[in-house]
Formats: structure tokens, sequence, C-alpha cells
């Protein structure tokens, strides 16, 4: 491409933008300047992009399963990509949620906004995944920009279904892994968690799933949403098969900005059944939430707790009084960073060192320009409210959210000084049916009501996992098991301890 020089009259727009209230005979001296700055822009497009590497070539491309084909709605499209023919995930197959770049395969991310548009990259965790031996069978179906925390804005239709109970929510945004795992379709899944959203869909739906601590799997190839707030990692119908699948995905790849001074850990050696000396802290802010917690869900998480003890552990009950206002802190910095990143920044933004996929940047920055009326519900009243705030109050509000985000960090630290994991609900609900009406104040409750207990983790970076912890009423109860910083082997440890005790 080649960049085209503003006249006087773009200029002038754009000063009056800014309140620069330059003249017209002043504008007429700009421009000539800015036409020189913009000049280096030509030496650019000489060079080639760097790209992420392809390294398995694609065995088929596939097509969008409907009807039969997809079971539970969970597949967005469906493809074959074998990888190495050695390593620990030979054998496995693998669905990749669709807000991650997988070269050759469509990627929607949930919005006809995206129709059209194929990666010629394959993100990080993809490579990694191909290189253990995985075998990549499809992508896996997002709501719309994966901005939704029940699963009612996707596209296309329909959307996926809850597995134990039709009519329900599967939990989002990672909603379809979750139905493919739970389907029996694939074996391991890869989710993505900015509110909740590896974790939400493994409570509803019943599987187990892990938030990584901040920055320990690279995020390089995938959608953001916020880059404070973007987690990726494995869901799967078993803990072991999380650790194994972490085992491959963990680690720094010089690519990703969220990443610093990252630690691994062998998370497959960690597993065991003896939790003898493991101090387990119930987490009082978490339990009993005003208007929002289920009684059934609050006692089978304190019943699974007990089931922890059985195993080893030693049961108390901790405080962390500003858990209560984790997700206020989330939901200011979701609102306006979103908003400058995920919408305004055009997917990438500015700013940050590591790789950036050019060509879904472009695609997506015309895209949403011609297309905006197609944005979701939720997308809409995020960026009528992020863009009002950050103009109106200058971030300072974001800001603020940030700085305090480090002081609920803290609070939660000191709390495990004196235990090894927290434990609350994962939800503090169980799967809402699927909403009668697409009203705005419907779909929002729907897609943003079970974020409570999840959200201020992603704030804080803590490793967190879903663990099944029962069944009531027909639909599955979700126990969330958080660590310290680095020790997700310690909450695969404690979720392995656990299936093994209960066989789920």
């Amino acid at each position: 491409m080649s960049v085209k020089l503003p006249d006087q009259f773009t200029l002038e727009a754009i000063s009056d933008a800014f309140g620069f209230n330059l003249s017209p005979e002043e504008l007429a001296e700009y421009e000539p300047a800015v036409a020189a700055s913009l000049a280096a822009y030509a030496r650019i497009d000489e060079y080639a992009d760097e790209l992420l590497p392809v390294k398995y070539p694609r065995a088929s491309v596939g097509y969008r399963p409907v009807g039969d084909q997809n079971p539970g709605n969970g597949w967005a499209w469906k493809c074959s990509i074998p990888g190495a023919d050695e390593g620990p995930l030979a054998g496995r197959t693998i669905g990749i949620k669709d807000n991650v770049l997988v070269a050759g395969i469509p990627m929607l991310n949930g919005s006809p906004i995206m129709e059209g548009y194929v990666p010629r990259e394959d993100a990080t965790v993809v490579t990694r995944l191909l290189d253990a031996g995985a075998h990549i069978i499809g992508k896996t179906a997002v709501p719309a920009f994966c901005f939704d925390g029940g699963g009612c804005t996707g596209y296309p239709e329909p959307q996926p279904e809850n597995p134990y109970k039709a009519g329900y929510m599967a939990g989002s945004s990672s909603n379809g892994s979750a139905v493919v795992v739970m389907k029996g379709e694939a074996d391991m899944a890869l989710g993505g968690d900015q509110g909740g959203s590896i974790r939400m869909p493994g409570s509803w739906s019943g599987c187990y799933g892990l938030k990584p601590t901040k920055g320990l799997v690279p995020y390089t190839g995938i959608f953001p949403i916020e880059r404070t707030l973007d987690h990726t990692g494995p869901m799967a119908r078993s803990a072991e098969d999380c650790a194994l699948m972490l085992q491959v995905i963990a680690g720094a790849d010089g690519l990703d900005p969220r990443q610093y001074d990252v630690r691994t850990e062998d998370y497959m050696a960690a597993l065991g059944e003896d939790l003898s000396g493991l101090r387990i802290g119930l987490l009082r802010e978490g339990f009993g939430i005003p208007d929002m917690s289920e009684a059934d869900v609050d006692e089978a998480v304190r019943q699974a707790a007990a089931v922890l003890e059985k195993a080893g552990a030693s049961v108390s009950e901790v405080s962390v009084p500003m858990h209560a206002d984790g997700l206020v802190l989330w939901s200011a910095i979701a609102t306006e960073g979103a908003t400058d990143l995920m919408v305004a920044g055009d997917a990438f933004g500015t700013n940050a060192g590591g790789h950036y996929s050019t060509d879904l940047v472009d695609f997506f920055g015309r895209a949403r320009r011609a297309r905006g009326q197609d944005f979701s519900q939720t997308v809409k009243a995020t960026v009528l409210a992020g863009h009002y705030m950050s103009t109106r109050y200058h971030r300072r509000y974001y800001a603020k959210a940030q700085n305090l985000g480090r002081r609920l960090r803290r609070e939660y630290d000191a709390a495990l000084q004196g235990v090894d994991l927290l434990v609350m609900p994962t939800t503090a609900m169980k799967a809402m049916p699927k909403p009668a009406d697409r009203s705005l104040a419907t779909v929002l409750a729907s897609a943003l009501g079970n974020l409570y207990n999840t959200a201020p983790f992603d704030v804080t970076g803590h490793p967190a996992m879903n663990v099944p912890a029962g069944v009531s009423d027909g639909l599955p109860v979700g126990m969330m098991l958080v660590g310290r910083h680095w020790e997700d082997a310690t909450v695969l440890k404690a979720a392995h301890a656990f299936q093994a005790k209960t066989g789920t």
C-alpha cells in the first residue's frame, strides 16, 4: 500500500479535533511539514513484514459445520492440522478458540464484522501445540469479540448450548471450547480469559479450565481485549490434561509485552493425590454475595473443600474485604481499556513492543469503520461508556483503577501468606437460561452477570482454575482455586487431587 498525503481540509479537521485552532494560513504552513514527516512511510512499505511462523501444512482448511455436524454448536469452523509425529500431545485433538490466529483458517471472533478475514500467521500457542504433536481439528465458537460472559451475542446462530441442559447458556467467552470438550468432540481446547472467560464456561458447562498466572502463556497472535487483562490457557475434562497442555504452551516467546520475568514449572510432575500440608482458605467474600449467590452453589463448594480436607489439606476461612470491589476495578479498566485498544486501537493499539499482526489490524480497522452498526450490544454499550469516561474525565478513573488493582493484588498476596490456595465458587450461580428477548437490559444482564468472583483475578493476575464441584438441579457447580503468582502447579495439584477423590 502507499500512504496518501492529507490535504488542508483533512488537517483542519484534525486541528479542530485536538483544539489547535490553526488558521488557514497556519494550516498552509503545516501541510508540507506533515508531508515531509510522512515520507518515511514509503520506505517502510518497501520492506517485507515480519510474520509469525507457519510450520505445519494444513491437511484441510475445512468448513463451517452446521446441524448434526456441530453437536452443541461448539464449533465455529472445522479443519485438520496435524502436528509433529511425536510429542507429549501426540494423538490428542485440540480445539482453538476463534479469537486465535491460525493461518489459512477463517476467524470470525463471533462477529459478522470479521467475515472474510483469514489469518496468515499461527499464534505462538498454536505452533507450540503443533510442535508437541497435537492435532488441531477446529476453531471453537465465541460471542462477539469475546465480550460476553454468558454466551448470547455470538455470530452466527445457533450459539453454543449448555451440554447439561438445553435452553441454557454454556458460559462465555470460551463457551465453544467448553462445549466441544464436554461433548467429546475434542480432547482439549484453548480458551481465553479477560474477565473469567475460561473459568465461567468451565463452571457452567462442567469442565476444568485454568487461567494461568498473568504472562505465563504468551498471548502473541491472539485478538486482544485489554493488555493488562488478557490471558489464555487450557480447558479439558481433567486437571491432568490441563497440566499437560500448560506444560506445552507456557513460557516466554520474546514477542508478547504482557510477559515479564516468566517462571515455569514441571506441571505434570507436581500432580499428586496427597495434599498433606496444603492450606486452603475459604474466601468469605466469595460466598453469600447479595442478590447473586445461590445457596446450593455455596454449599456444593464448601462440600468440595471438605473433599480437599480429606485429601490431607487443612481448611480455614480467610477474608479479603477488597474482593467485594474487585469487579468495580475490573469494570473501569475493561470499559476504557477495551474501548481504546480493542476498538479505537484497531485491536493492537500503540505504545507496546512485541509482535503486531498487521493483516488483522488492517482488516479489522477497515471493517469496524464500515460495519460499526454490526458490533454487538455489549461492545456498543462498552464503547459508549468507555469513550465518554476517557474524554470527559481524561482516563483518570482508568488510571486510578489500575493503581487500586495493585492494592487488591497485595491484599490477596497477604491472604496467600497464611494459606496456599483461596477457594470460592467460580460463579455465584449456576448456568442461566438463554435470554427470552434481546432487549439491551436482558442481554447485558445475561452477558455480564457472572463475573463477580472471576474478574478480580484478571486484574491481579493470580492463577485461578475452575474445578467441577458437583451438579445441582441438573446443572454443574464450579469451585475456583486461586494460587500465588507463578504457582500454577499448586493449583493444578489440588484440582487433580480433588478429581482423583471424586472421580468427576
